[in-house]
């Protein structure tokens, strides 16, 4: 016989949100007795209102803020690996459709039914990020459920978000299954490098897949400054599309080394040079008097805004990025700036892209304001899960 499940209840009022699609229920709006308190983080427990009718099945944890998660709207669901298995295999049909190769995000968390879970696919490798309590008592059936579905040659669980410390949850990295170093993958007809293991994220960035081929076409027969370069998705595909030559800058050594490995790969390392540096003193230093002007200037930054504290100061460092790049663009040239905070709205960030472009007094006009790829689908629900912003301008 199933276990019963605990019920958590919602307080007087607070049923509205839930009732109109928001798959979330936060500690304030949960009655949070002694009972509730008492349940173990990671739970699976049914959702109710203040009435005491069942809203649906959700993962439970009482110290979190986002204290439930909402998996289905059946409160009499087994969550098991079929259950696991058949989001996975719905969600990897749309991607087979969207993308055509087996490189993409292949769980994108509640747009995909699955809360608190990231999973990218590098072909037969995958990599797990588990961001909630819920997904991280999951586990176990969830490796069931990929093993059924996809039977990879190699699983890691990347599970070294910040967001896992409000969860109450370590960070750490583990490989379940297989290897998880460095693997090739293929993204817009090109080949890259991603670190399972080590590198930012899950070792590759899949958001800025349709971006990057837009600029890549935009590029052909140009003189390309890619900034934050990262491993070259933005620069190595410019140069395969035919860009006369291309400059990344980044940080960190290892990424730089995965963009080497890359345009060799791809057959244009004499197209691309790399310089490692912080990109604010790169660009500095290139607009010093005799500037050297490129006819596409790329800039994808890391989040500057990673919590509402930072809005201030992360603005501002979008602002400062602007008027530091834009200068570096030839007239008529093409200039494109992303965030990834999302915290940071797309009239906000517009905003300081605008006061950047004004700053360095130059003018243009917006050609393409995007976000992340088809693979990062939003749910309708939850608007700050559109976290990508971007903005592709010509200036003059």
């Amino acid at each position: 016989m199933a276990k019963k499940l605990p019920s958590v209840l919602l307080r007087a009022g607070e049923d509205r949100r839930v009732r109109a699609g928001h798959p979330w229920a936060f500690s304030n709006e949960i009655l949070m007795d002694a009972e509730s308190k008492a349940i173990p983080p990671g739970s699976l427990a049914i959702l109710r209102a203040p009435g005491g009718e069942a809203l649906g099945l959700v993962t439970f944890n009482p110290h979190s803020l986002i204290a439930a998660r909402l998996l289905t709207s059946n409160p009499e669901a087994t969550v098991d690996a079929l259950f696991l298995g058949r989001r996975i295999a719905n969600a990897a049909a749309l991607r087979d459709r969207l993308i055509g190769v087996p490189y993409y995000r292949l769980i994108h968390a509640e747009a995909d039914g699955l809360p608190g879970l990231i999973v990218d696919r590098f072909g037969d490798a995958l990599v797990v990020q588990l961001n909630s309590a819920g997904m991280e008592a999951l586990t176990p059936v969830l490796l069931e459920a990929l093993e059924a579905e996809l039977s990879p040659k190699t699983i890691v669980l990347k599970n070294d978000s910040p967001v896992r410390e409000l969860e109450g949850l370590k960070r750490e990295v583990a490989v379940a299954k297989g290897n998880g170093g460095p693997i090739e993958l293929v993204e817009n007809d090109a080949r890259f490098v991603a670190d399972l293991s080590e590198g930012q994220k899950t070792g590759w960035f899949y958001d800025q897949r349709d971006n990057r081929r837009f600029m890549a076409w935009l590029a052909r027969d140009a003189n390309v400054l890619d900034v934050y370069s990262y491993s070259g998705g933005f620069g190595v595909l410019a140069a395969k599309q035919g860009a006369k030559t291309v400059t990344c800058i980044d940080r960190s050594a290892a990424a730089l080394d995965a963009a080497r490995q890359a345009a060799r790969l791809n057959g244009v390392d004499k197209v691309v040079s790399f310089d490692k540096a912080e990109a604010f003193e790169a660009l500095e230093k290139l607009g010093g008097q005799h500037a050297r002007k490129y006819d596409v200037v790329i800039c994808d930054p890391p989040a500057f805004v990673k919590s509402r504290k930072d809005l201030k100061t992360g603005a501002q460092g979008y602002r400062k990025l602007v008027r530091l790049a834009a200068p570096l663009v030839a007239r008529g040239g093409f200039f494109f700036v992303a965030s990834c905070s999302h915290l940071m709205d797309p009239p906000a960030f517009a905003d300081q892209v605008k006061r950047g472009l004004r700053d360095a007094e130059r003018s243009g006009r917006i050609l393409k304001s995007s976000g992340a790829a088809l693979d990062h689908p939003v749910h309708p629900n939850l608007p700050e899960t559109a976290y990508l912003k971007a903005l592709t301008l010509q200036l003059d």
